[in-house]
């Protein structure tokens, strides 16, 4: 992490991923999600739907649309939001290519 100080105060750059930042484990994979919630929720407002209507079309309860609405959204899976979004008229597309160092990573991309 790059540190510079302005008037005074400490400032320290963050990558591309807050839960990496703050040490959080599995940061990828809450990175990921937090992205595919954000997209979730941009279709629910671009699609004017109430939380009961985008609940029925995403084959989730009402609640948990609610959860998510508010940023929480550990107790849902990759798969289940991938799912929710296909349900909500976006096509996925994953993509694996070799990477060239040891470990690999992964991302999440709105085309």
């Amino acid at each position: 992490m790059k540190t510079r100080h302005i008037n005074d105060v400490e400032v320290h750059q963050g990558s591309d991923n807050i839960f990496a930042d703050l040490g959080i484990p599995d940061a990828e994979k809450l990175m990921i999600k937090a992205n595919l919630v954000v997209e979730i929720q941009n279709a629910i407002r671009r699609n004017g739907l109430s939380q009961t209507e985008a609940a029925k079309r995403m084959g989730i309860s009402q609640p948990k649309v609610s959860e998510m609405m508010r940023g929480h959204f550990s107790n849902l899976s990759e798969r289940k939001l991938m799912d929710c979004l296909t349900r909500l008229g976006y096509d996925i597309e994953i993509k694996a290519r070799v990477t060239k160092g040891s470990c690999g990573r992964m991302t999440f991309a709105v085309i």
